[in-house]
C-alpha cells in the first residue's frame, strides 16, 4: 500500500520522476519506464494512423441484389490488397495510405466490375459501390488482322512534338495499368497471340480491353483502335474501354477523335476521377485549349474540392485557356494547402508571378519546385529566365546549364526505352472460306 496522504495517486511517469519515490527499487523503476516507452510508441503509431484512409462499399448484381463472397482487389503500383464481400455484399479496406488506386471485383458466373484509377486523400473515407454484369456480347466480328511478328523499333513512332510524344507514352502506360496487361520476359509474339486468342475465344470486356492495351503498348495503334471500337460497341458502359480508345486515337494523331472519347469517358460517370487524370496527361493544344477540356476540369474540381490535384489541374487549364491569374492563383494556393509537395503547383505559381513581374516571388516559387523535384526541367529553365531578367547572369547561366543537362539525360533515357519497345508486325487475315460456295 502506498504511504503518504490520501488523494489521487501519481501517474507512472510522475511516480518514476518524483523525489518522494526514490526509495522504489530498481525493478519498479524499470517497469515504469517501460510503460512510459510503450505509451510513447502507441502515441506515435496513432499519429501515423490519423492520416490513413478507407475504401468500402457494396457489390451488387445487375438486378441490384447484394453479392457475397465476391473477390475485391485494390491495386496501387505493384501492391494488391484482396478482400471478400460479406453476406450483405459489403467489402472494406481499412488503414490505407494516400495514393492512386484501382478497384476491381469479380465473381464467377456474375461478371466483373472495375473502378479507377482514383486518388485517395489522407483521412478520406471513400464509398464505392460496384455492380457486376455478366456482359455477354450477342455478336462479335473477328478482327481482320493477325500479329505476324515483331521488329525492333529504331524510330520515334509517334505524332506531333516531343511533349505530345512523351504524353502519348505516359498515357499508353496508364492504359496498361487499367487492365491485366503484363510483359513477362520471353517471346513478345507468343504473349501477343495469347491475348488475341483469349479475346477471340471469349470476347469479354476484360479480354478485349487487355488485347487492345497490348496492341497499343507495341504501337499498333490502328489495330488497337479497331479492338477498342468493338469493345466500346459491345460494352458502352465501360469507362476504361473509352479511355483505351481515346489514348489509341491520341497516339495515332487523331486529336479530335481522342477529345470526343476522353470527354465521353468523363461524362459516363462524372464522379469517377480516372478520365480527368488521363486528360491531365494530354499535351495537344487541340484538346487542352478546347472549351470541353476546361469544362471537365472545372467539374473535377467541383466534385473533388479536397483533391489537391483536381484544384491544380483546373488552375492550370484556367491559366492556359483564359489567362485568369486571380482564380488560378487561388486554386493553386488551395492545392498547396492540401498538399504542399506538388512541385507542378509551385511551378505554375512561379509562372503567374513572373507574368506580372513579381520576380522575388517567382524565384521563390521556382526554387521550391526544384527543391521538391530537382529534375524538373521547366522549373530550372523558368528560374534561369527570371535570373537573366533581374541581372543575375551567373545564376542564370548555371540554371540554363542544369536545364540543358537534364534535357539531354531525359531524351537519352526516352530513346533507350523507345528502342526497347518491339513493334508488332500486322498482317491482314485471310478471309474465311464461304461454306455455301
Amino acid at each position: 500500500m502506498w504511504g503518504g496522504p490520501p488523494g489521487p495517486q501519481p501517474t507512472p511517469t510522475s511516480a518514476c520522476l518524483d523525489k518522494g519515490y526514490n526509495s522504489l527499487n530498481s525493478h519498479y523503476l524499470m517497469n515504469c519506464f517501460s510503460r512510459v516507452a510503450a505509451c510513447a510508441l502507441a502515441s506515435i503509431a496513432l499519429l501515423g494512423q490519423e492520416n490513413l484512409a478507407t475504401v468500402q462499399g457494396t457489390v451488387r448484381d445487375s438486378q441490384g441484389r447484394p453479392l457475397a463472397t465476391v473477390t475485391v482487389q485494390l491495386k496501387t503500383g505493384e501492391q494488391t490488397l484482396t478482400a471478400k464481400s460479406d453476406s450483405t455484399g459489403t467489402y472494406h479496406f481499412p488503414a490505407l495510405p494516400a495514393a492512386t488506386y484501382t478497384l476491381r471485383a469479380e465473381l464467377s458466373g456474375q461478371g466483373e466490375a472495375t473502378f479507377g484509377p482514383f486518388v485517395l486523400t489522407p483521412k478520406e473515407d471513400k464509398k464505392i459501390d460496384l455492380t457486376l454484369a455478366a456482359q455477354k456480347p450477342e455478336f462479335y466480328d473477328q478482327p481482320t488482322f493477325i500479329v505476324a511478328g515483331v521488329t525492333d523499333s529504331t524510330n520515334r513512332g509517334g505524332h506531333g512534338s516531343d511533349a505530345i510524344l512523351r504524353s502519348s507514352e505516359a498515357l499508353t502506360k496508364a492504359t496498361a495499368s487499367l487492365g491485366d496487361v503484363k510483359e513477362p520476359p520471353g517471346d513478345p509474339l507468343a504473349v501477343a497471340r495469347q491475348y488475341q486468342h483469349a479475346a477471340e475465344q471469349n470476347p469479354s470486356e476484360r479480354n478485349l480491353f487487355d488485347w487492345g492495351a497490348e496492341l497499343l503498348a507495341h504501337r499498333a495503334t490502328a489495330p488497337a483502335i479497331g479492338i477498342f471500337t468493338r469493345g466500346n460497341r459491345l460494352f458502352p458502359r465501360s469507362a476504361r474501354m473509352l479511355l483505351g480508345l481515346a489514348v489509341a486515337h491520341y497516339a495515332n494523331g487523331s486529336y479530335d477523335q481522342a477529345a470526343r472519347r476522353f470527354f465521353e469517358a468523363s461524362d459516363l460517370n462524372p464522379a469517377d476521377p480516372s478520365p480527368y487524370l488521363f486528360l491531365a496527361k494530354v499535351q495537344s493544344s487541340a484538346i487542352t485549349e478546347s472549351d470541353g477540356y476546361l469544362e471537365r476540369m472545372a467539374r473535377f474540381a467541383k466534385l473533388e474540392p479536397a483533391n489537391a490535384w483536381a484544384n491544380f489541374y483546373y488552375a492550370a487549364s484556367l491559366w492556359k485557356r483564359k489567362g485568369d491569374a486571380q482564380q488560378a492563383e487561388a486554386l493553386l494556393e488551395k492545392a498547396l494547402q492540401l498538399d504542399p509537395t506538388i512541385a507542378d503547383a509551385h511551378l505554375q505559381l512561379g509562372i503567374i508571378y513572373s507574368a506580372r513581374k513579381d520576380f522575388p516571388q517567382a524565384i521563390a516559387a521556382f526554387e521550391k519546385a526544384i527543391e521538391i523535384d530537382p529534375r524538373m526541367e521547366e522549373a530550372h529553365y523558368r528560374l534561369a529566365q527570371v535570373y537573366a531578367r533581374t541581372g543575375e547572369n551567373l545564376k542564370a547561366q548555371k540554371e540554363f546549364e542544369i536545364h540543358h543537362q537534364l534535357v539531354k539525360e531525359s531524351s537519352e533515357q526516352a530513346e533507350r526505352e523507345r528502342r526497347e519497345i518491339q513493334q508488332f508486325v500486322i498482317e491482314l487475315r485471310a478471309p474465311a472460306p464461304n461454306p455455301h460456295q
